[in-house]
């Protein structure tokens, strides 16, 4: 199934989300509205806000408040990778240059900025203080979870724990406001708001992870990015990890030179290893974990198409190849 198959029943939010978005892009500085129209308008899957309202429809909202608050997560997931690509130097992302490539990592960051700031005016005319809570708090975590990355660059100790933590605060913790702002704008309840916050934290886990995966066995045209960029970043990243854990003294060895050092040369060799290891296959296996942690999630909702969209978002997730 394709995404697209995937979020058709929202598909009218979906038009009015891509409207909401233009409008919000406007800026009187010219440079910021071709910078964030670029980012923007760079081919991504939109899971983040589709989540929003997705999650609202499965909640009983029918408002108009939900189609906003996409916005707002797409805003600051889009900011979140103008300064990753800076952070990372980063040159491609979705078959594209990134951002940074093109117009300079000053404007890149600076761009980011805007958009961070444009997405807090939105929440604002919300007009929902829990709402602002959520946003907030996540938008603090997922910073957080930026520099806890940084500091893991090149540091072959990461254990599966360190991991995780860094992927639940970097990229988890804006799946998990997504859902939660559904339950939020659906009044449905704490209990309720808390399961929807466990299906997005855990779905973004297993998103991540696969995201990982798809480094070291996925094809470059396929993930739009070169491959073998988290090893000359230095990440540790879980099959990399499990690599190191399964494997002999001398393969873990040459794994954990290679993230020391942030070796593209050895791509070929780290490949070799971590199939011999299997720890692809043990890496998705821990995916599919995780999207299975986040369909339990949703046995709360009331039978609707809303949320046999999210069971079957659940599978994509761990399934997808791209």
């Amino acid at each position: 199934m394709t995404i697209q198959q995937l979020l058709a029943p929202i598909g009218a939010d979906m038009q009015a989300l891509d409207e909401v978005i233009r409008q919000r892009l406007h800026s009187d500085v010219v440079l910021v509205r071709q910078v964030a129209e670029y980012i923007v308008g760079s081919g991504g899957k939109r899971l983040r806000p589709a989540l929003v309202l997705m999650c609202a429809a499965a909640c009983g909202y029918r408002g108009r408040d939900h189609v906003e608050l996409a916005a707002v997560v797409e805003f600051i997931h889009t900011a979140t990778l103008l300064h990753d690509d800076v952070v990372d130097e980063s040159d491609l992302r979705r078959g594209r240059d990134t951002a940074n490539a093109v117009f300079g990592n000053a404007a890149s960051v600076l761009v980011g900025d805007f958009l961070y700031s444009r997405a807090f005016q939105m929440m604002v005319g919300v007009g929902d203080m829990r709402v602002m809570q959520v946003l907030a708090d996540a938008t603090n975590v997922i910073a957080e979870g930026e520099v806890l990355q940084l500091l893991n660059v090149r540091n072959a100790d990461v254990d599966l724990d360190g991991y995780l933590r860094v992927i639940r605060y970097k990229t988890a913790k804006l799946f998990e406001a997504a859902a939660r702002l559904g339950a939020i704008l659906g009044k449905s309840g704490e209990a309720c708001e808390r399961d929807m916050a466990g299906f997005g934290m855990h779905l973004g886990t297993a998103f991540q992870i696969i995201d990982d995966v798809l480094d070291y066995s996925s094809k470059e045209a396929a993930t739009g990015k070169h491959l073998g960029d988290d090893l000359a970043e230095g990440k540790p990243t879980l099959p990399l990890i499990l690599a190191m854990q399964h494997g002999t003294a001398t393969q873990a060895a040459r794994v954990r030179k290679a993230i020391e050092n942030g070796e593209r040369e050895a791509f070929g060799d780290i490949l070799q290893i971590i199939g011999e290891t299997g720890a692809l296959e043990a890496s998705r296996a821990f995916a599919r974990s995780e999207a299975e942690l986040a369909s339990g999630a949703l046995l709360h909702l009331p039978s609707s198409v809303f949320r046999d969209a999210l069971l079957k978002l659940s599978a994509f997730a761990v399934e997808r190849d791209f």
